[in-house]
């Protein structure tokens, strides 16, 4: 029988941006909490639970307990060699993205500035 699977569609530019953004965030400060990270993205807190858990279960992200200052139980959030790769990937098509939409800005802007000169 022929394998009739279909192929992963590809993840939505805004959600790949998010993921980006937290991989990068985890990246440069392993020991965020959750908290710390949904304020720092401007995103609720049940967004980042979510985000974390996702990278978890693809095992871009590994969680590893310590103790913080005030006793109490925190995780620090580690990029795997697999999440390392996926913040490189993730980083090419950001970048590619805002390159693009950064040429079309400028094209826009440059009409405007001839029509506001035609008009004046």
């Amino acid at each position: 029988m022929p394998n009739r699977t279909r192929p992963r569609p590809e993840p939505e530019p805004a959600h790949e941006e998010t993921l980006f953004h937290v991989l990068r965030t985890l990246d440069a400060n392993p020991r965020t909490s959750q908290r710390e990270l949904a304020d720092s993205l401007g995103m609720s807190l049940g967004k980042a639970n979510y985000c974390l858990k996702a990278l978890v279960d693809k095992g871009h992200v590994k969680m590893h307990n310590f103790r913080n200052s005030r006793n109490k139980l925190a995780y620090a959030y580690l990029l795997t060699p697999s999440g390392v790769a996926a913040k490189a990937s993730l980083t090419a098509r950001f970048l590619k993205r805002k390159m693009a939409e950064y040429e079309a800005l400028r094209v826009e802007i440059e009409e405007l500035r001839r029509e506001a000169d035609r008009d004046t």
